[in-house]
């Protein structure tokens, strides 16, 4: 039992439980979330890493084994960067928020990997350096249409901000601003990854193209985990 295990103390058990009856998520309950064969570290108001997130972090492995720049975008609690930087080894990783309370909690999980998190408004928040220089952009940023936030379960609809949720009118606004500045970030032959869902996928596509990268989708039916693919020509 998670709960259990989370702490020997008979009273913080029962009060980690009263928590979690009450709504709380279990990740920030116990105050991590496993991703990756990894314990993220998690806090209250910081999205809380998803389980089917791991099919990215295969993909990109796949597509460039040899990375040497990562950036993980719109980063949350790192855990995407910090996947990556696991199993890539040295690697220069660099992970971004707007959000202050992400930022601090990404920094947790990604500096023991020598990795650093930066806060600000997407590319704007990343050193100058990496301009076309980046092999993998992981960029999992909030595609929920906006007026489908009040369908979400009640923990990331009650527990998880906003912003980290809403991707606009149609779900692909932040997407949209990534697509097109992400190509003079790649290097030749980098890739940009993120997630979408079943019935944005299309659009996702196009989104990519139009910014002029070579665009793929790629699908996990059992997570469920739909990743859309933008290369650098």
């Amino acid at each position: 039992m998670i709960l259990a295990a989370a702490d020997g103390d008979p009273g913080a058990v029962d009060r980690m439980v009263t928590r979690r009856a009450a709504g709380l998520p279990l990740e920030l309950v116990v105050g991590w979330a496993e991703f990756g064969g990894r314990r993220i570290l998690v806090e209250p108001g910081v999205f809380v890493p998803r389980r089917r997130t791991e099919f990215l972090v295969e993909q990109a492995l796949a597509l460039a084994p040899d990375a040497s720049a990562v950036v993980d975008l719109c980063c949350g609690s790192g855990a995407v960067g910090a996947a990556l930087a696991a199993a890539l080894g040295a690697v220069d990783l660099h992970a971004a928020d707007v959000d202050p309370a992400a930022v601090r909690c990404a920094r947790r999980n990604v500096a023991p990997l020598g990795g650093h998190v930066h806060q600000g408004d997407l590319f704007d928040a990343l050193p100058a350096r990496l301009r076309g220089r980046v092999d993998i952009l992981a960029a999992n940023v909030p595609y929920v249409p906006s007026d489908e936030i009040a369908l979400l379960p009640a923990e990331a609809r009650d527990h998880e901000p906003r912003a980290a949720l809403d991707g606009g009118t149609d779900g692909l606004d932040v997407l949209r601003r990534v697509a097109a500045e992400a190509p003079a970030w790649l290097a030749p032959g980098g890739h940009v990854l993120t997630e979408t869902s079943p019935h944005q996928a299309r659009a996702a596509l196009s989104v990519f193209t139009e910014a002029g990268l070579d665009a793929g989708l790629a699908i996990c039916e059992e997570r469920p985990a739909r990743v859309v693919i933008g290369t650098r020509r």
